[in-house]
């Protein structure tokens, strides 16, 4: 667990900041100053580290300098402008080395781990020196000072508690902390949700460049948490026996400017941690004190969870509230006593009534048929079927659900969703004008066309009659033409009669293969399908039944048949497919779809969408109701027709819904 390399820019050029980010983002730890008071406390705060320094910047050949008097921890790399004198000049620095600014990646990538290299061992070779030095016996003074300190006073948690009853966010928090362990500084790093990086919440007195810094969760710190589950202390430091490990903790500690750091746990994982400074008393943490703020931290961990759980049940209600509020419905709920809790603003408009007026009121207040509706929710289990109605007050045409509101069986009250019905009803009035006007509109084009020619053929023979009456043979034409034209203009209105007076449906559980097979022998007699087209079906013999009328249907797939014939008619080998095939839900049966197929030349794509109106046709003769009464015929069983055409022919498909008995 041996973190990484930490590489320092000293620069206020942000292209060279970017360029480095990305050659090192990999590799090492970055971190970016640009003002020169700040680079001693960074220095201070990462330890040992490489420093890349912009001899472009400000004070750049004081700051080398200065750290390369005071800090021998610190490798510095000169970066400058190629050729330039500053550059030259670095060169007798004394430094780890110059190079030029703009140095490809591979260039400057094999530089610092070179770099880091030198400066590992560096820090080895200091461990070595150090570890020397604590012999056995300053290992013994040193616990026994300890031991001999007097009565080590314990740290103010008791007042924790009841700082925390008057927290209001997490500024507060770390001022209580301070307060509580008695340090000048205090830093609280935390994250809110599971993958989020840790990042500083609140701070007191905390390094500016704190807030900069930020920990995923494999960052070597959290994982050294996440395996040691316990505090990280200054004083423990010589105790811990890992020369990595003491490395990492005490890079964490300078990182900090901190004395100690104490991890957070809930749910089971690291949340955050609390970082501490010196004692305002300026004496060292003992083990006394660290085992105090171990129990600050648990308090700490405690209230952030807490504070999480409201923050998100906080965010759930008002997001409830918001939408009821944006809602287009209205809303009216009520609680067991029948007493108004909620009534949005959609309500207040669509009832004519304000908040006000409504709210923790009994519920008569909002109307006495809405009021009759939600008492009969409270006292029903079942959802109630919707009611519509016209408002006395607003005149509104409304539309209104009630349910009864439970939890776990136990009710808490109902709520009314009402829908006001005014436009959409004043909409679909003007267009059944529309559409009765555009009908007979139709209707009168058609019959004029279609009556016109049997009654031109009727009076041109009339009237030739009286010259040609000794005529025999003139006389039998006549009569020929006359009753055939009347017929078609019975035709015509039996048509019409048909269409404007459907008869009634009989419906019972039916094997739609029966109507299947009256509308073939139909259309064969009645449509003079014959040899000519060949025709295919596949009935098989495990559709489930339907619910409808056998000789409607029988109707329906005749019609069918008898255009899909007429548009196949003109090819050199016509042919229609008619089969049909279970639809299932699972294990369950839950409709039969019977398709008509042809390899006619298919549907204009103009007249596609209007196939299923009225007079829509595109035979010489006929008035174009076929279609219209097949897609009413389909809707009153509750069904489905589909139209798919090509080039190649057209598909037509009636979806019946199964009652779930087979045949």
């Amino acid at each position: 667990m041996t973190p990484a390399p930490v590489c320092i820019l000293y620069t206020q050029d942000a292209e060279l900041v970017r360029r480095a980010r990305a050659f090192l983002r990999t590799t090492s730890q970055m971190r970016h100053v640009s003002d020169p008071d700040r680079l001693e406390p960074v220095l201070q705060q990462v330890g040992p580290s490489v420093l890349l320094v912009d001899l472009r910047s400000k004070e750049c050949r004081e700051l080398i300098d200065q750290i390369q008097n005071e800090r021998s921890d610190v490798l510095i790399i000169a970066l400058g402008v190629a050729q330039s004198e500053t550059l030259r000049e670095a060169e007798q620095f004394g430094i780890y080395a110059a190079e030029e600014i703009g140095l490809e990646r591979r260039r400057f990538q094999a530089l610092l781990g070179r770099a880091f290299d030198y400066l590992k061992v560096s820090q080895e070779n200091r461990d070595l020196r150090e570890t020397s030095t604590l012999t056995p016996e300053v290992s013994r003074q040193r616990e026994t000072r300890h031991q001999t300190v007097e009565a080590i006073r314990a740290l103010p948690s008791l007042r924790f508690p009841r700082v925390l009853r008057r927290l209001d966010n997490m500024d507060t928090l770390v001022e209580a902390l301070a307060d509580a362990a008695g340090v000048s500084r205090v830093g609280l790093f935390s994250r809110t949700r599971k993958g989020e990086l840790y990042r500083l919440r609140a701070g007191l007195h905390c390094l500016p460049e704190a807030e900069e810094l930020e920990f995923g969760e494999r960052d070597p710190l959290v994982r050294w948490f996440e395996l040691n589950a316990h505090l990280i202390s200054r004083a423990n430091l010589s105790r811990t026996q890992d020369q990595r490990q003491r490395n990492l903790m005490r890079r964490t500690l300078d990182m900090f400017g901190a004395e100690a750091i104490v991890p957070l746990y809930a749910r089971g994982s690291i949340t955050g941690w609390v970082f501490f400074g010196h004692r305002v008393t300026g004496q060292l943490f003992e083990d006394r004190d660290l085992e105090g703020l171990t129990m600050l931290a648990e308090h700490v961990s405690t209230i952030l969870e807490n504070a999480l759980l409201y923050e998100e049940a906080t965010v759930q209600k008002t997001l409830a509230e918001t939408l009821l509020k944006s809602i287009p419905p209205g809303v009216v709920a009520v609680d067991v006593d029948a007493i108004v809790r909620w009534f949005n603003p959609p309500a207040e408009r669509i009832l004519g009534l304000s908040g006000t007026e409504a709210l923790n009121k009994p519920v008569e207040a909002v109307g006495n048929r809405l009021a009759a509706f939600l008492r009969e929710a409270l006292d029903s289990k079942t959802p109630l079927p919707p009611q519509q109605w016209i408002d006395n007050n607003t005149r509104r045409s409304l539309s209104v659900e009630t349910r009864q509101i439970a939890d776990n069986g136990s009710p808490l009250g109902a709520v009314a969703v009402i829908q006001d019905l005014t436009e959409q009803e004043s909409l679909r009035e003007k267009q059944a004008l529309l559409d009765r006007a555009t009908f007979w509109t139709d209707l009168a084009a058609s019959m004029s066309h279609e009556i016109r020619n049997p009654l031109v053929a009727i009076k041109t023979f009339a009237q030739l009659l009286p010259e040609r009456f000794d005529d025999a043979e003139f006389r039998k034409e006549f009569n020929q033409i006359v009753v055939s034209e009347i017929d078609r203009l019975d035709k015509i209105i039996t048509q019409i009669n048909n269409f404007a007076h459907p008869p009634e449906l009989v419906f019972k559980p039916i094997d739609v293969r029966s109507s299947v097979k009256k509308g073939v022998e139909i259309a064969r007699s009645r449509y003079g399908i014959n040899g000519k087209i060949e025709l295919e079906t596949s009935l098989p013999s495990n559709l489930p039944r339907v619910l409808g009328d056998e000789t409607a249907l029988a109707e329906v797939f005749a019609h069918l048949l008898a255009n899909a014939a007429e548009a196949s008619a003109d090819r050199s080998n016509p042919r229609i497919t008619l089969s049909a095939k279970p639809v299932r839900e699972g294990e369950q049966p839950a409709a039969v779809v019977v398709t008509v197929r042809d390899n006619g030349t298919g549907i204009a794509p103009e007249i596609k969408e209007k196939i299923f109106s009225p007079f829509c046709t595109t035979k010489p003769r006929g008035m174009g109701l076929g279609l219209p009464i097949v897609k009413r015929t389909v809707f009153d069983h509750h069904g489905r027709i589909e139209v798919d055409s090509t080039s190649k022919g057209t598909q037509v498909s009636v979806l019946l819904p199964a009652t779930g008995g087979k045949d």
